[in-house]
């Protein structure tokens, strides 16, 4: 980089700084900035034309002024002009400007790409590089379209200067990463792929990153880079500190570019030919040996940059899962890290390990370190490394230990963190059913789950112990002890409830003889809990009851008088008033026979895959199904270990004679009930998606837990640098709207500013302004707690094809927000034609340990864009009348829900962004308003009239559009103002 002359200090920007920071108040801050861009301005306007030092002093405190948080509307044309400088300092200077302060989407940019390309073309390494370094901060489409046949070139270009290529394959990286389709590499290829043979690091190690990203996509056309990449790491590995001097940081030669050609690695099979995998094998075995060595520095960075690429390593060992002696190796070096001092290594140590149990070569060895891992589940401090110890206690168990994991995941059940609680407890239940022997164990597993954890035990699980009860006839009769004794527990959870009622209305005969637990103990049992109970529990309660009156006749008065109780039949919930007649009548009116058959036991259920299982796996996410269904199945277990299901279709219905009773709906006999609306509460309780029960909501940490991430460092290259953003996430990947979005969004049709939303954590302001098709909005987010959030990440989300229709630019928050501050996000919003759906913001944060998630609508409409139009009557209804085609006018007639006031309708008339028109329509109470909205395609006329009728409380509103969708759209969002 060329040296700066002395003269390049800019004094003048030096004082303004000093002046800035010397401010006692935010006022006195504006008032300076007010008066240095006054001054600006005038300079930039002035007759006198400015020099390239002056030019370059001012955009300086532009940028500087931006930084700190104001507007900054002018200077773009001169910070260009400064790209035609041949003075290094002046040409970054103009770089830097445009880099932070050029929208993608601006008039300049044409300007800014013809000086890109005398850059470019000019031979000059740093102002090719500088040049590089812009085209990938701004990165836009019209910049890769300029500019993607031009850089490959440059990158494997003979003359090429080495700081050059590594400019040039990390900006093909970032237009790659932006635009995939706009790199066309094919005659490329191969020239890249023998980057990896350049003698400069630097080029290599930014060659590796961009290889990376190509083949994962093309794996085909770079498989050549397989032997290349063991030669370098050969040569890296076996290379003493001294060799790579310039390379080496803390005694460890290259460990950046060693930890990128490992991942490369990993994106192929292990390598065909058997030189190149005889000599990846050694430089392997060299890894894991120096990881043996005495450390060469005390120092937390040479251990740090060591074991990065030692957990790489092992990382490429799991992939190629070939070679027993070094699985087993690996998994002997991650037992040392297991009680580390260091979280993170315990961590990275225990995730490894996780995808070790599933090979076939180092299960037993992962499995004698069983003991360590249950000392870790119990002692450790990060909630996160004692996530990993029960994933990996789940990984390892076979039918060997299962009973012991078990039990000890149980034990710590009762204390665990309430953010892991139903991750354990779906765990528990697929072992205990994977490696169940005896089945009376299982019921007492899934029971003591139910006591121990109720409230975190989903209706999955108790949906399968009811089904392999239902299944095996040599556990019904203990099933149904056993349940009985359970409910006689003071305090018994509502999950105990349901899972009490069906097995004893359908088992509770088996039990009936021992005095201690006859018919009328059972019912008076369940009896007592009914009123405790949520509405779902008491339907399923109900169709015990009436099983009984089959089972045991002698409680058919007891339970007749129940059903008969005006608490039941005049119920003001419909499903239990409609279940209470409906069984009432059939107790009455039915057979013997009848009833037997309508309440008849239910058959046993084809089986299928748990769901249980399956809901582990999409709480673990898409990549963890090899880790929960490892393959290791034992080949002497029956099917319902190998996780099977019934299905819907084998529920019992009633029988035809039913109808002859004259009953509206037979229910399914002792159906446990999914309620999924007031309507369809007789649904089986095994249907296929059960549905959540009233009052029973999932709490915050079920409804979250399937975004739970642990904070330690997710790969090794976390312990050498700071990981890269997340990518945000797409409409597939945040939960729907909250209810009450569209009333929120309802609010701001009309005004720009105030509260979008605020509950116990968080509030979230607006405040917004709009010209012509542009907007710029502010979203405050306030922590209304004492307790910092973690990891908060406020996301724009263009639901549909809404990507096509506006444009939003957002900047992205702290990821820290202190209890009692606030944040502000600033969104510069763009239409580019005309749109029905507003944009989703997602809100992502982590609370005291617990991940909240919420999406809302953000309050951007077709109508922010309006720009009010004056006109006369004359031209008013000459336009009207143009308008006049079907599709161009919508019309609503409704009545008012709000108080008719003549201010307050013509305030939210002017709001929604129409002119008013006076002494336009012959009835003066009526309101008539005009204008424009401006899109970046088009333009479209509005016009509107609005008719209200005081006396009826009614009004009728009319808009002509040039365009249907609009028309409808506008006339929808404005009658629900009124």
């Amino acid at each position: 980089m060329p040296a700066v002359s002395k003269g390049d200090g800019m004094r003048g920007l030096a004082v303004f700084i000093s002046d800035i920071r010397n401010c006692k108040s935010k006022e006195a801050e504006i008032k300076r900035i007010n008066k240095e861009l006054a001054n600006i301005r005038s300079k930039f306007k002035g007759d006198k034309a400015l020099d390239g030092y002056s030019k370059k002093k001012y955009v300086c405190k532009l940028l500087f002024i931006f930084l700190l948080g104001h507007d900054i509307d002018f200077g773009h044309m001169e910070a260009v002009n400064l790209l035609s400088s041949n003075k290094y300092t002046e040409k970054q200077i103009g770089y830097l400007f445009i880099s932070v302060l050029v929208n993608s989407n601006s008039e300049l940019i044409r300007l800014i790409n013809n000086a890109i390309k005398n850059d470019l073309a000019s031979r000059n390494p740093t102002f090719m590089c500088l040049a590089l370094h812009c085209i990938a901060n701004v990165g836009s489409r019209e910049m890769g379209e300029a500019f993607a046949a031009d850089i490959p070139r440059i990158l494997v270009a003979g003359d090429s200067m080495d700081s050059v290529k590594q400019s040039a394959a990390l900006c093909l990286l970032r237009l790659y990463k932006a635009s995939p389709d706009l790199v066309p590499m094919g005659e490329w290829t191969a020239r890249v792929v023998h980057l990896l043979n350049d003698q400069h690091m630097g080029v290599v190690t930014a060659a590796v990153s961009l290889i990376t990203c190509l083949c994962k996509k093309n794996p085909d056309d770079f498989k050549t880079c397989i032997s290349l990449a063991v030669s370098r790491l050969s040569r890296i590995v076996s290379s003493a500190s001294t060799d790579l001097q310039d390379y080496t940081y803390y005694f460890v030669p290259a460990p950046w570019l060693s930890v990128k050609l490992l991942r490369l690695l990993q994106c192929y099979p292990p390598p065909e030919d058997a030189a190149v995998k005889g000599r990846l094998v050694e430089c392997l075995e060299t890894v894991l040996n120096k990881a043996q060595e005495p450390p060469k520095s005390k120092k937390v960075q040479h251990s740090n940059a060591k074991n990065a690429i030692l957990f790489e390593t092992i990382s490429l060992i799991i992939h190629y899962d070939s070679e027993p002696n070094l699985l087993v190796r690996a998994c002997n070096q991650l037992g040392q890290f297991l009680q580390h001092r260091e979280t993170n290594l315990r961590y990275l140590a225990l995730e490894s390990m996780c995808t070790l149990a599933s090979s076939e070569f180092s299960h037993e060895a992962v499995k004698t370190h069983i003991d360590t891992v249950i000392n870790a589940l119990k002692t450790e401090r990060d909630v996160s490394v004692r996530q990993r110890a029960a994933d990996l206690l789940y990984a390892m168990c076979d039918r060997s230990n299962a009973k012991q994991i078990v039990s000890e995941m149980l034990r710590y059940l009762e204390t665990a963190d309430y953010a892991i609680r139903e991750e354990i407890v779906l765990k528990v239940a697929i072992l205990a059913e994977k490696y169940a022997v005896d089945y009376s164990w299982y019921v007492d597993t899934i029971l003591n789950l139910i006591r121990i954890a109720g409230d975190y035990v989903s209706e999955e699980v108790w949906y399968r112990v009811l089904q392999i009860v239902t299944n095996r006839d040599d556990v019904q009769g203990y099933a149904a002890k056993t349940v009985f004794e359970a409910l006689q527990a003071p305090a018994c959870h509502e999950n105990m409830v349901k899972v009490g009622g069906y097995i004893l209305g359908e088992f509770g005969n088996l039990i009936a003889g021992d005095p201690r637990s006859s018919p009328p103990v059972q019912f008076s049992l369940l009896h007592s809990k009914f009123h405790l109970c949520s509405v779902a529990t008491r339907a399923l309660l109900l169709s015990t009851y009436i099983k009984f009156i089959n089972l045991f006749p002698e409680t058919k008065a007891t339970i007749q008088g129940v059903l008969r109780a005006g608490s039941q039949l005049r119920n003001a919930d419909v499903e239990l008033q409609q279940r209470a007649v409906e069984y009432l009548t059939l107790s009455s009116v039915a057979s013997t026979d009848v009833l037997a058959t309508v309440l008849e036991e239910m058959p046993p259920f084809p089986e299928r895959e748990s769901s249980i299982l399956a809901k582990l796996k999409r709480k673990k996410g898409p990549g963890a199904g090899s880790a929960l269904d490892d393959g290791r199945r034992d080949p002497s277990s029956n099917d319902i270990n190998g996780g099977v299901e019934a299905t819907p279709s084998t529920v019992s219905t009633p029988s035809p004679s039913a109808d002859l009773l004259g009953l509206r709906a037979a229910p399914p006999p002792a159906a446990p009930p999914a309620p999924s609306g007031a309507g369809n509460l007789l649904v089986d309780v095994f249907s296929d998606g059960p549905a959540t029960q009233p009052g029973l909501g999932p709490t915050p940490e079920e409804a979250f837990l399937s975004e739970l991430e642990p904070p330690a460092p997710e790969s090794p290259m976390a312990l050498l640098a700071d990981p890269a953003p997340a990518a945000d996430p797409g409409p597939e990947d945040i939960g729907p709207p909250i209810p009450e979005a569209d009333e929120l969004l309802n609010k701001f049709v009309c005004k720009n500013n105030g509260v979008l939303f605020e509950n116990q954590l968080l509030q979230i302001g607006v405040k917004s302004e709009f010209r012509q098709n542009l907007g710029r909005m502010y979203l405050f987010y306030g922590n209304k707690t004492s307790v910092q959030f973690q990891n908060f990440l406020p996301t724009v989300v263009h639901p549909g094809d809404l990507q096509t229709q506006l444009a939003v630019q957002t900047k992205r928050v702290a990821a820290q927000v202190d209890g009692g501050a606030q944040v502000q996000q600033v969104l510069n919003i763009e239409c580019l034609r005309d749109f029905l759906t507003p944009p989703l913001l997602s809100v992502r944060f982590r609370y005291g340990g617990a991940p909240q998630s919420l999406t809302l609508k953000l309050p951007v409409t077709i109508n922010k864009f309006f720009q009010p139009t004056e006109m006369a009557a004359q031209d008013f209804f000459q336009r009207w009348k143009q308008l006049s085609l079907p599709q161009q006018e919508a019309q609503k007639i409704f009545k008012a829900n709000h108080p008719m006031d003549s201010e307050v309708t013509k305030a939210k008339l002017l709001g929604f962004g129409s002119a008013l028109l006076d002494n336009v329509d012959p009835n003066p109470e009526n309101f008539v308003g005009a204008g424009i909205i401006q899109t970046k395609a088009l333009q479209v006329g509005c016009l509107l009239r609005l008719e209200p009728n005081a006396q009826a409380q009614m009004y009728r509103l009319t808009l002509r559009t040039s365009k249907e969708p609009v028309s409808r759209h506008l006339c929808e969002l404005l009658a629900q103002q009124f």
